[in-house]
C-alpha cells in the first residue's frame, strides 16, 4: 500500500483516540514511505493537562537499542573497527565466560545474559555501570534466545572503548549530522518531554522510565533516548538511503533471520511476528518496540510506521495487552 484513503485515515484516528485517557495520555503517529509522509498527527496531552504538540519528545525506551546502540555498532562494523565474530574479551577486561561472548550474540540476544538486573537498587551511576558489565551469562541451552537489556549496555561500553568517545557524545553527533535536532539523552528542556510513570513519588518527565537507564544517569545502551516522530522519520529515511551505514551493512542486520525455538529475530532489530506487529508484516520487515509504548516498523519497500505513546503513564504493566491491540490495528492498515 502506497496510499492511505480517507476512510483509512478516519479509522486510524479512531484507533488512536480509543486509547486516549485509558492506555496513554499522548500519542503521535507518522506513516510514510521513502518519498512521502502519508499520515502525521498528534493526540492528547503530554501530562494529562498540557496539549501534545509536534515539538514534544517521547521516552523511546527500548527503541533506543536500534536507533542509538545498534546504529553505533553498525557504523563501527561498516568502518571495519568492529566485527560480529569479535569476542567481548577483545575489548573489555571481563572474567569467566562473559569474555567469550561475541558481538553477534549480544546483538541477537543469544548470549545467555540475564534479561535485566536489579542492581540499580544498590548502586548508581559509574559504579552501577561497572557492576552491570561484570555480570556473567547464565547456564543454559547453548545459544538459546533471551531478550536482554544487559546485552546492549555491554555494547554501549564496547562502542566507547573502540571510539574512545563518550557514548552520548558519539551517537548524538550522528543525530546532529543527520538533522535530528530533537533526539538526545537527558534533554535539557524537560518541559518538552511527555510524562511517563511515577518514581519516588514524582512524575517522570525528561528522565528515563527504565530503571537501569535512570540510575545510570540517563544514558544507557538499552534505553534512555528521547525523540519525536519527525526526527525518527529522518532517521529511517537516511537509514534506507544508505546515508547512516552502507546498504550492505543494513542488509546484513535486517535480512539475517535468527531462529531460536519459537523466537525469530534479525541482528539487533526485531523480526515479525512480535507483539504489536503480529499479522501485517512477515519476517522480512524489521523494527522495534519500546516499553513506554513506542514502536517503529519498516517494510523492505520503504513503507514505515512510527507510533509513540506514554503507555506507562497510568500503569507500567496492566495496559500492555490493550496497547498491542492498538499497535496491531494500526500496522494492519499501514502494511496491508
Amino acid at each position: 500500500m502506497n496510499d492511505l484513503k480517507g476512510l483509512d485515515i478516519k479509522i486510524l484516528d479512531e484507533i488512536i483516540v480509543s486509547g486516549l485517557n485509558n492506555v496513554y495520555t499522548a500519542a503521535s503517529l507518522l506513516i510514510g514511505d521513502e518519498e512521502n509522509i502519508l499520515y502525521r498527527d498528534f493526540f492528547g496531552t503530554k501530562d494529562g493537562i498540557e496539549k501534545l504538540t509536534e515539538n514534544d519528545i517521547f521516552d523511546l525506551a527500548s527503541v533506543t537499542k536500534v536507533v542509538a546502540t545498534a546504529t553505533a555498532v553498525m557504523k563501527l562494523i561498516d568502518s571495519g573497527q568492529l566485527h560480529l565474530k569479535d569476542k567481548i574479551g577483545n575489548y573489555l577486561n571481563v572474567s569467566g565466560q562473559k569474555g567469550e561472548i561475541t558481538i553477534f550474540e549480544l546483538l541477537t540476544h543469544t548470549s545467555l545474559m540475564p534479561s535485566y538486573s536489579t542492581l540499580w537498587k544498590e548502586y548508581k551511576n559509574k559504579e552501577l555501570f561497572e557492576k552491570l558489565i561484570e555480570i556473567q551469562p547464565q547456564k543454559g541451552p547453548n545459544k538459546c534466545y533471551e531478550y536482554s537489556c544487559l546485552n546492549f549496555i555491554t555494547l554501549m561500553k564496547i562502542v566507547e572503548v573502540v571510539t574512545q568517545v563518550n557514548f552520548k557524545d558519539y551517537i548524538e553527533k550522528v543525530f546532529i549530522d543527520l538533522g535530528m535536532k530533537n533526539t538526545c539523552y537527558n534533554p535539557i528542556d524537560k518541559e518538552r518531554a511527555v510524562a511517563t510513570s511515577i518514581r519516588d513519588g514524582k512524575r517522570l518527565k525528561g528522565d528515563p522510565d527504565d530503571e537501569l537507564a535512570y540510575y545510570l544517569g540517563g544514558v544507557s545502551g538499552n534505553a534512555g533516548l528521547f525523540s519525536n516522530v519527525d526526527d525518527l522519520r529522518i532517521f529511517i529515511f537516511n537509514l534506507l538511503e544508505g546515508k547512516i551505514v552502507s546498504n550492505k551493512t543494513l542488509e546484513l542486520f535486517t535480512t539475517t533471520i535468527i531462529k531460536k525455538g519459537e523466537n525469530t529475530t534479525h541482528i539487533a532489530w526485531m523480526a515479525p511476528p512480535v507483539a504489536g506487529c503480529q499479522y501485517s508484516l512477515d519476517s522480512s520487515g524489521f523494527g522495534h518496540n519500546g516499553f513506554t509504548g513506542t514502536s517503529i516498523w519498516i517494510r523492505k519497500d520503504g513503507m514505515f510506521s512510527i507510533f509513540l505513546t506514554n503507555a506507562v503513564f497510568y500503569d507500567r504493566y496492566l495496559k500492555k495487552p490493550e496497547l498491542n491491540v492498538i499497535r496491531n490495528k494500526i500496522n494492519n492498515i499501514v502494511f496491508a
